[in-house]
């Protein structure tokens, strides 16, 4: 008999030094959690050495890599794992989809406790992230004005910790989701995108749950792509085009 499926969702650009370890991680932590999973990564044109680590792990994981023609930006990565994974999800009420970071800022051992809240009877479970260590400033700056520029956002989807991708989702609410939004999901770039997704599926989501994980800056072994005033601008054009009803066209 077939059990529920767990997409495993990686965006991922010139991550060589950390996507294999990643997987590898994965497939220990799921291999212990008991349960069918499947990994999508898609690589955003890589200039490095990204695409030779995963064509090695393809053959021994249950592992998918997507590409596109050109470089589409965290969130075209995001918005094309997602549409992968509904695609795929046989049964959508009961297969889970996660998105993770490819640098170990977010732990795949906070993967067993995002999808058993969803089969506890979520259908969105987010991390909250919880203090450990010193976070970068800018992200440090951008929690802290986020109940400003997200009002709307929290009453909707009353989560500590929006602007984090590190979230597992029932798969019939990004359906629900895709198929209200028509073409394109994701317009915010960034972090915005992962405020703009939550914003879409809460209409869909009849419950929302929290988890608590710790985020390691620490340990990431490239620079950090997040911006903090791009990312800030998007969020002020994204609450205020969702109160218009028309989506945020604006890109980088």
């Amino acid at each position: 008999m077939r059990q529920d499926v767990i997409y495993i969702c990686i965006p991922a650009h010139n991550e060589e030094r950390t996507i294999g370890v990643l997987l590898w991680k994965i497939r220990n932590v799921m291999g212990d959690f008991g349960r069918d999973y499947e990994l999508l990564v898609f690589d955003d044109s890589s200039t490095d050495r990204t695409a030779d680590v995963l064509a090695r792990y393809e053959p021994v994981l249950p592992l998918t890599v997507v590409r596109g023609s050109a470089r589409v930006g965290y969130e075209g990565a995001v918005e094309a794992l997602v549409r992968e994974a509904v695609n795929r999800a046989s049964y959508p009420k009961r297969d889970v989809v996660v998105v993770l970071q490819g640098d170990f800022t977010e732990s795949p051992d906070d993967l067993v406790s995002l999808v058993k809240v969803i089969e506890g009877g979520a259908d969105v479970a987010a991390s909250a992230a919880q203090r450990n260590g010193r976070r970068p400033r800018g992200v440090r700056l951008l929690r802290w004005a986020l109940p400003v520029l997200l009002q709307q956002l929290y009453r909707a989807a009353p989560v500590s910790d929006p602007v984090s991708g590190f979230r597992a989702y029932r798969a019939i609410v990004l359906r629900k989701a895709l198929e209200k939004a028509g073409n394109r999901l994701l317009h915010g770039v960034g972090w915005a995108a992962n405020v703009e997704l939550l914003y879409a599926v809460a209409p869909h989501a009849r419950r929302i749950e929290e988890v608590p994980v710790k985020l390691r800056y620490d340990i990431r072994v490239r620079q950090s792509r997040f911006r903090l005033l791009a990312t800030a601008r998007h969020l002020v054009a994204l609450m205020r085009h969702s109160r218009s009803g028309q989506p945020e066209q604006t890109r980088e």
